[in-house]
């Protein structure tokens, strides 16, 4: 038999419990969509992070209060998680509703503006060479966006991307007339990727937010 307060502490105590695990498999599926997405550090997947730290801190207040059966951290507690729920739910959606051409808007500027370093990598990870390309109002002619060099990648059957003896400054470069690359752009496996990983982090966000 439980009664009173009783039954209301252990509830809580469960339910925070539940919440700690919460917060565990929200941090680490966001930072998987995050090392899957690869090359931008799409904020709306680190606000899942965030807000899966932060239910962590606040599953442990929860704990402390229900144990000790502590009034004022109690409402601060509902206080802070239902603001929680709001944010969470919020950027949960943000993921889920976010189209190809805003993906598209968010990988471009995240390629444009990351260093070399991180271009490299992305084109190691996807096996691929340059993102992708552009009009502008004045010529026909594509633009392609600036990218790392390509001599040492590989594509997924671990193909070069540039045959052997062929100059840095050609391989790969697609506004060169001298042009030589045997791998793809990185657009299509950044939009997979991205994808994925909004799909996974809105939907995850999305149904623990309700468990809130």
């Amino acid at each position: 038999m439980c009664g009173g307060f009783t039954c209301s502490k252990n509830s809580l105590l469960a339910l925070n419990i539940l919440y700690v695990v919460v917060s565990f498999i929200m941090i680490g599926v966001a930072a998987a969509a995050k090392v899957a997405s690869f090359i931008t550090s799409l904020s709306l997947v680190s606000g899942i992070i965030a807000c899966g730290v932060f239910l962590l801190l606040i599953s442990i207040v929860g704990l402390i209060g229900a144990s000790k059966h502590h009034q004022v951290m109690l409402f601060f507690y509902m206080i802070v998680l239902f603001i929680i729920f709001i944010i969470q739910f919020s950027v949960a959606c943000a993921c889920l509703a976010i189209n190809e051409k805003q993906q598209d808007v968010v990988a471009r500027q995240g390629w444009s503006s990351s260093g070399k370093q991180i271009q490299h990598d992305a084109q190691t990870f996807f096996g691929c060479c340059g993102y992708d390309y552009h009009y502008n109002d004045t010529s026909e002619t594509p633009i392609y966006l600036e990218h790392a060099t390509c001599t040492d990648i590989t594509d997924k059957n671990n193909k070069p991307c540039c045959d052997e003896g062929v100059l840095e400054e050609n391989c790969c470069n697609y506004n060169s007339t001298e042009n030589e690359c045997n791998c793809g752009t990185c657009s299509i496996p950044i939009h997979n990727a991205m994808q994925r990983g909004f799909n996974l982090v809105g939907g995850i966000g999305l149904f623990f937010s309700f468990t809130e």
